[in-house]
């Protein structure tokens, strides 16, 4: 089960990320202020929809068996943890910390870390759900 949830998270990441997230939301979602957080939070939303919309079509199409209440909180922590690493202050502080900072980051390196946190957070997703 952890590799199929895995999975139908990772593609709804992808699609979320890329596919449906706007330029305004890329541009915004990290600023202070009700601009910042409506762009921050209507993403983070666009990721539990559509991680909702494929982990239902897993549980259609392959029997998958994800219950009401683990399906609610890996939702949750999709989007949690989708809107705290997007205001972007969490990845600048892990860079500095791990001493990937500011080279690295003028380099494009904060996107890599970026997708790094997202990832981690999906795979906790799934482990959480395959308990």
């Amino acid at each position: 089960m952890f590799a199929t949830v895995f999975v139908l998270l990772y593609a709804a990441h992808l699609l979320s990320d890329y596919a449906l997230q706007s330029d305004h939301q890329a541009e915004r979602k990290a600023e202070r202020g009700v601009t910042g957080w409506c762009a921050n939070l209507s993403h983070a939303a666009t990721h539990v929809l559509v991680s909702a919309a494929l982990l239902s079509l897993g549980a259609a199409v392959l029997d998958l068996p994800l219950s009401g209440p683990a399906a609610a909180v890996v939702l949750a922590w999709v989007g949690g943890s989708h809107a705290f690493l997007d205001r972007r202050w969490p990845i600048r502080w892990w860079m500095e910390h791990a001493g990937r900072a500011p080279k690295y980051a003028a380099e494009g390196g904060a996107a890599f870390v970026d997708q790094a946190g997202h990832v981690t957070a999906l795979v906790l997703a799934a482990l959480a759900a395959a308990v």
